[in-house]
């Protein structure tokens, strides 16, 4: 296994006690992880434009001269500066500083600066918010740079960050983990160069040169272990053959609806697998609404009414809840006598233990939770089946160590991710992979809209109007509160905002990633009931409660997400049996944004929708909003850099086939790290 040599935070010039708990909180621990600690976006000076030329929603900088008196007032315990500044045309805008009042001394009518900031919306105005001033010449000499932005915690500053990062680099040297045979076939840098180039880029062309490395790596570090999953896998033998599924039988012909074509393929295949010789290892690949849950519990009622234990693990526990709730219902309703119990992080130490002992008993035929289920002190009797939900949320490792949980048990993993099968095919490299491509009858398309921000009024009037009917809505923003890191609409200031538009009879609510869970189910809960009517919130609620009640969703800043994702999104309504909506605010003035948008409100299926969104996509924003979820990439993102993906998954096949040469140390390095991976 490869380790660096070990170096102290406090060794770095700068970084003292106070830093390196701040660093600490950051997850940095060690100077060597600071390589590591990639810029999570990279400030572009670009040349300043006209007042008329600006668009909302992100940081530009005009040139202009102070052409009123500044005004310095107080509001609530904020003082408010406030300058109205003329560009070259003698168009006017007005720019905004909060807690500055020093600034006025600056900004006395006739003085030029470039003032760069955000630029937003504000009573349907443009204004500029906390800009920077610069003298020209200053500013002329930024032009074109690229400033490394990092993720930052309390007590860190992107300085202070950026002073360590340097420090480090000219101090430590990374190992390299890619042969010298696929560097060369690839013409990939070498992780020395790599790693200055990402974090201190000179250009756009240099950061494109380094991430691709970064990327290639991250893909071929995935597939390693992937491909050992997979040998581990073809080796194990069903020591859990289900040979009797009459209980689930008659439950499908007792259900209120027919199965689709599709669900019934997908569950022959099921009972096909696990009545054979081999493990099951599969994956359940269905839009959202698809129906894959019911599919995953005729599979656990076997295996429970065969004798042995089943489990399903969810990446939330408002998800978690609703599994066990549905499940519940629907035994009881048909008189299925058996024991599903719940395990989640939230529940108290007794509560645990309550349930840890029904586990290791035996009498929980089905255990339904969170990551909670894979826990030291969770011991399953007989352990025959895993269900994971939204696989891309928990990552491979995570999957095999609640497969460890028992004796080879089956595995069924559920996704709603629709990539195409080519990608799904290396993606999902341990796994058979079945595909549910119908929709249940009578569902009704969701009605979409593509609109810019003047829209937002008449969205809004059109919200007010459906949770008057009764229904409630979602707006979704991509960021919790604005930084420069990340420009778009936040939650906290738009739920605000919204509170003063609509009437007090409609209780507005947000929700974002950084709440804590009791908290964030609090809120989904209430929003479930209809006890909240509009919820403002970032993707937290990609994966979250089935509210049949929600007919409305508005995305804020829809540009900046890709089209799968907003696919995903747009899949938290339609969900009952009353007509639903989707509106897609485009804050952007990009043509080809639009045309990719527009994919969104000509289709409903997510299949076509991620091969449109494979044609259509850009080098896109690599680190600001994630562009088609987590599966546990730190900077890869499987549709962008689909290409790259197929590089790194053909490469591993020619080194394992010979055709490629590889040293004898080269082969050492991958293989301590799936042993380094797979222990985590």
């Amino acid at each position: 296994m490869i380790e660096y040599l070990p170096m102290e935070l406090k060794t770095i010039k700068g970084v003292g006690e106070k830093t390196e708990k701040a660093f600490n909180r950051a997850g940095v621990y060690k100077a060597e992880d600071l390589i590591d600690y990639y810029p999570r976006y990279y400030d572009t000076y670009e040349a300043p434009v006209l007042v008329r030329d600006l668009e909302t929603d992100r940081t530009q900088a005009v040139f202009g001269t102070v052409a009123r008196d500044t005004v310095v007032r107080q509001v609530k315990n904020l003082t408010l500066t406030e300058a109205f500044i003329r560009d070259a045309n003698g168009d006017a805008i007005k720019c905004v500083w909060f807690n500055a009042p020093y600034l006025k001394n600056q900004l006395q009518i006739g003085a030029s600066f470039v003032f760069r900031g955000f630029v937003k919306e504000l009573r349907q105005a443009l204004v500029i918010d906390q800009p920077k001033m610069f003298k020209q010449d200053e500013y002329n000499n930024k032009m074109g740079s690229m400033q490394p932005v990092y993720p930052l915690v309390r007590g860190l500053t992107n300085n202070v960050v950026t002073k360590a990062v340097r420090d480090t680099l000219d101090q430590i040297s990374k190992p390299e983990f890619l042969p010298q045979s696929v560097r060369d076939k690839y013409d990939l840098l070498d992780v020395k160069e790599a790693v200055k180039q990402i974090h201190f880029p000179k250009n756009t062309q240099e950061f494109q040169i380094a991430r691709k490395r970064f990327v290639f790596e991250e893909f071929f570090r995935f597939i390693n272990n992937l491909q050992s999953l997979k040998a581990e896998n073809e080796k194990q033998k069903n020591t859990h053959v289900i040979d009797d599924f009459s209980v689930a039988e008659n439950l499908i012909n007792n259900l209120p609806y027919d199965l689709t074509k599709a669900q019934v393929n997908v569950w022959n295949e099921i009972k096909k697998d696990m009545s054979s010789d081999g493990v099951m290892n599969r994956l359940v690949q269905g839009d959202v609404g698809s129906g894959k849950t019911i599919v995953a519990i005729l599979g656990l009622l076997s295996v429970a009414v065969n004798g042995y234990q089943g489990a399903i693990m969810a990446p939330t526990e408002v998800l978690a809840k609703q599994h066990y709730e549905g499940m519940l219902e629907l035994f009881d309703e048909n008189d299925i006598d058996l024991n599903v119990v719940m395990l989640t992080g939230s529940m108290t130490a007794k509560e645990k233990r309550e349930v840890y002992e029904v586990i290791e008993s035996g009498k929980a035929n089905i255990i339904v939770g969170t990551h909670a289920l894979i826990q030291e002190a969770v011991n399953y009797k007989d352990l025959a089946l895993v269900v994971t939900d939204e696989q891309h949320r928990f990552g491979v490792r995570q999957r095999e160590a609640i497969s460890h949980k028992g004796e080879n048990p089956h595995v069924l993993v559920m996704s709603a991710t629709p990539i195409p099968r080519t990608l799904a095919i290396i993606m999902y490299g341990d796994l058979d992979i079945s595909i549910i491509d119908e929709m249940p009858a009578g569902r009704l398309s969701i009605g979409n809209a593509l609109v810019d921000t003047s829209y937002r009024p008449n969205a809004y009037d059109f919200i007010e109007k459906q949770v008057q009917a009764g229904r409630q809505a979602y707006i979704i923003c991509p960021t919790v509160e604005y930084s420069e890191a990340v420009e778009g609409e936040n939650v906290i200031e738009y739920a605000e905002r919204l509170e003063s538009i609509f009437p007090p009879s409609i209780k507005v609510a947000y929700l974002h990633g950084r709440m804590k869970n009791d908290e964030k189910n609090k809120i989904m809960d209430a929003f479930a009931k209809n006890d909240i009517q509009v919820l403002v919130s970032t993707t937290v609620v990609e994966v979250g409660v089935n509210v049949t009640n929600a007919t409305v969703m508005m995305v804020e800043n829809a540009e900046r997400f890709g089209l799968a994702q907003l696919h995903q999104l747009r899949g938290r309504v339609g969900r009952g049996s009353e007509q639903s909506y989707c509106i897609f605010v485009d804050g952007s003035k990009d043509k080809s944004k639009k045309e990719r948008l527009q994919v969104l409100c000509n289709s409903n299926d997510g299949f076509k929708i991620a091969n449109e969104d494979l044609k259509l996509r850009g080098p896109g924003d690599f680190f600001g909003v994630r562009q088609s979820g987590d599966y546990e990439f730190r900077m890869g993102d499987i549709l962008n850099d689909a290409d790259v993906l197929k590089q790194a998954a053909d490469s591993y096949k020619m080194l394992m086939e010979g055709e490629l040469p590889i040293t004898e140390k080269e082969k050492k390095v991958l293989e301590d790290d799936v042993v380094k991976e797979l222990s985590i």
